[in-house]
């Protein structure tokens, strides 16, 4: 029973109801290089109209997808929804502490990073959690936009030229 609750979020209705609810992604990891999943993703979920903070010490003091970047969760000063994580599995427990610090709503894991502590914390302190899923493809996939790529040109299509 436990297991079925823990997942419940991972699914298509859980899913949904996070990306339409949490319009202010604090993206911890964002890097300023273009070829950077974490830059495509967060640059892809900016484009559709949702609001971008960068977390990076790297590029603190700077900007990243033209919003001011900040070092830590910590320095952040406005109501976050969601912080999605592009660090190593082993760094993410300290960042769900700085989320549920901060008042988000979800903590979100990406492909690769699932740390089942930071998700119970997570869920614990009443946070949706995800772990291991790409913030851009679920997007994508359960509101249109998936396509070759994972972009939709228009170029390719299964349609005839009239």
């Amino acid at each position: 029973m436990e297991h079925a609750q823990t997942r419940a979020q991972d699914d298509q209705t859980g899913l949904r109801s996070i990306l339409q609810r949490c319009k202010t992604i604090a993206v911890v990891g964002l890097s300023a290089e273009w070829h950077r999943p974490s830059y495509f993703a967060a640059s892809y979920m900016q484009g559709k109209g949702y609001r971008i903070l960068p977390v990076n010490p790297r590029y603190a003091g700077g900007t990243v997808l033209g919003m001011p970047c900040v070092a830590s969760l910590a320095d952040i000063t406005e109501p976050v929804d969601m912080v999605d994580v592009f660090r190593k599995t082993a760094d993410v427990a300290p960042i769900a502490a700085q989320a549920i610090a901060l008042g988000a709503k979800c903590l979100w894991q990406q492909l690769g990073v699932a740390n089942m502590q930071a998700d119970a914390d997570a869920r614990a302190a009443g946070l949706a959690s995800v772990m291991n899923r790409c913030v851009k493809i679920e997007h994508a996939r359960l509101f249109g936009g998936l396509h070759w790529v994972g972009v939709n040109t228009g170029v390719i299509s299964a349609r005839r030229a009239a």
